[in-house]
């Protein structure tokens, strides 16, 4: 595939001089049709690089597996429920509710097929570390997500074993899910960090699904996945994390993130918003979503509550990491497809 053509989406200054910068692509898209052309795009109100380009959206795809999940009859409490869409940061709460969705459907942690890893949260992997404790799969982020796998998996009668292989019923069910979702078919499948099987899609189909989550009815089984998550930021990530800080502060978002640079936004009227950092810089996500959704009218009194560190230099601030000028000539685009 040709590489994309990324822009100039976040910088780090120095005492005024450009140090460094984080290029990207992104799109901001307005609520997509509900009538049976599903797949139609509502109206771009912001783009910069090449938002139509294959990406992996790594971990933001949870929120959309979580939907396959509960139409493959998964029933869990909201605190669950969010913890399954989550990257969670490995505190003692999110190991004890993925231990939690085991147990309530007969299983332990000998089911789980995820990668070993230390909690992510940096306070967390500490903690966990001075009491001893190496890698374990309940540690590893993406627990959450793979207990209520291995439980869907058991209420369907499907096997435990092998449930990350991509034709197993639950993965094809999950893909056929995000298809519907995003609008639009996998431009290519790989393995995503933890195990699972990894899709392919377009930050216009994840901006799209997005918008579709956050503005779904409370019923459906989109509007519980985005119901759970606003009302349990912290099993989303954790204490500390810009996810659960951006739900905290903004009544009606919805946000996950992915590794390798990526943030996804749900607004509440069914625009969504997804954006990629192309070196993968975790850091540049945060100034660059804040400055998207200034543009987009949300309260600039909430958006103050998301602090971005200054850069330092002997102790003292001489720098910031703000959001590059990619919108000025970007600002109203109107959709063209």
């Amino acid at each position: 595939m040709p590489t994309p053509h990324h822009v100039p989406l976040a910088e780090q200054t120095r005492d005024g001089l450009v140090e460094s910068i984080h290029y990207g692509s992104l799109i901001a898209l307005g609520p997509a049709s509900t009538g049976a052309d599903t797949g139609t795009n509502g109206e771009t109100k912001l783009a910069a690089g090449d938002p139509d380009a294959p990406i992996y959206p790594r971990s933001s795809l949870k929120p959309l597996q979580a939907v396959a999940l509960l139409r493959a009859g998964l029933k869990l409490e909201q605190d669950l429920l969010a913890l399954t869409a989550a990257s969670h940061s490995g505190a003692a709460m999110h190991q004890d509710g993925a231990r939690r969705i085991l147990e309530m459907h007969g299983l332990d942690e000998g089911a789980l097929a995820n990668s070993t890893d230390l909690p992510y949260g940096v306070s967390e992997r500490e903690a966990w570390l001075r009491a001893g404790n190496g890698p374990t799969r309940l540690a590893q982020n993406c627990s959450g997500k793979h207990a209520s796998m291995v439980a869907v998996c058991t209420i369907n009668g499907w096997p435990v074993e092998g449930y990350l292989n991509p034709e197993h019923p639950l993965q094809r069910l999950v893909r056929d899910t995000i298809t519907e979702l995003t609008g639009e078919d996998a431009a290519a499948v790989s393995t995503d960090g933890c195990g699972t099987p990894l899709f392919a899609h377009s930050l216009r189909g994840m901006a799209r699904a997005y918008g579709r989550l956050a503005s779904a009815s409370p019923e459906s089984h989109e509007g519980q996945v985005a119901h759970a998550m606003r009302a349990f930021p912290e099993m989303v990530a954790g204490e500390g994390r810009d996810v659960t800080a951006m739900m905290r502060a903004v009544p009606g978002l919805l946000a996950k993130d992915g590794f390798e640079g990526l943030q996804l936004i749900g607004l509440a009227d069914g625009t969504g918003v997804a954006i990629k950092i192309s070196d993968g810089g975790d850091r540049a996500r945060l100034p660059v979503t804040v400055r998207v959704l200034a543009e987009l009218g949300v309260d600039a009194d909430a958006l103050a509550e998301l602090q971005i560190p200054p850069v330092m230099g002997g102790g003292k601030p001489v720098g910031v990491l703000r959001a590059a000028g990619f919108l000025p000539a970007n600002a109203g685009l109107q959709a063209s497809r």
